[in-house]
């Protein structure tokens, strides 16, 4: 009697790309476990350490800073995108002039620190009192907090400058070339196609600068404006207790996780257009 075997083939190996994705897998839960450890280590430090006096002490003044940071930097990503427009055009322009002239403010502005620019503005132009004094302007810049915004939108400019180029110049050129077609003058197609299609394309970018703005604006402290991170200056300096930062850490976690929540509605409502 002849027993036949049948013979199984030997499972083949999971492909590379499954193997990766399994790692990558492992990897994120991983990174996820030590945030929650994180979290947990957080919320029992701010448990245990709960301190009512201090709190009531120090609470007003920590308000009163988030008021002046919130106001410094809604105020400078305004005005600095005001101010960005007239760069973005500049760096497209044929002429050569104009466009040196926005490409080394661009460059100079994005290549070197926010807190440099602030020291250069406040006691580098505040050494120039007298020519100050002369045309006018010294009240502006003996006052810390005028000097903290001009360094916002100045920097936050050249930044929302490249952002808006970048965006114009991503609409594709038959756009243009259609809209010419039609008869639509160059400024209303540029009003209500290009720049509406633009606009779409850069708002990440430009949600990303204003987060960054939000961090970097902690920067002013060192010039004596008490924005959130200048009341936590003060308020350490009295306690000296390490729980001062942790509190400004969850305002400004607060603050960046709410703007990502307008940001994220923005976009699904502005790109419900584009989805099937």
């Amino acid at each position: 009697m002849t027993v036949v075997t049948e013979l199984i083939p030997p499972r083949p190996a999971p492909p590379l790309a499954r193997r990766k994705i399994t790692g990558a897998r492992i990897a994120a839960i991983a990174v996820l476990a030590l945030w929650a450890l994180l979290a947990g280590a957080l919320v029992l430090t701010v448990i245990t350490g709960w301190d009512e006096a201090k709190f009531l002490r120090y609470g007003p003044r920590y308000l009163n800073g988030l008021w002046t940071t919130i106001s410094l930097v809604t105020l400078g990503i305004i005005f600095g995108a005001v101010l960005s427009l007239p760069i973005a055009f500049a760096r497209m322009s044929d002429n050569r002039v104009l466009n040196t002239i926005a490409y080394v403010y661009v460059y100079v502005f994005r290549s070197t620190p926010l807190l440099a620019q602030l020291f250069l503005i406040y006691y580098g132009l505040g050494s120039f009192r007298t020519g100050l004094e002369t045309v006018g302007l010294w009240w502006f810049f003996r006052d810390a907090w005028f000097c903290g915004l001009l360094s916002f939108v100045l920097n936050t400019a050249a930044y929302q400058a490249e952002i808006l180029r970048g965006a114009i110049q991503s609409v594709p050129r038959g756009q243009h070339e259609g809209a010419a077609a039609l008869g639509i003058s160059k400024y209303i197609a540029f009003r209500k196609i290009i720049l509406p299609q633009a606009l779409i394309v850069a708002l990440r970018p430009y949600g990303n600068e204003i987060i960054l703005m939000i961090k970097g604006s902690a920067v002013v402290a060192i010039v004596t404006v008490y924005d959130l991170m200048g009341e936590t200056r003060y308020a350490f300096s009295r306690t000296f207790d390490y729980q001062t930062y942790l509190w400004a850490a969850i305002f400004y976690l607060a603050i960046v996780e709410t703007l990502r929540h307008v940001w994220a509605f923005l976009e699904a409502r502005l790109t419900r257009h584009l989805k099937r």
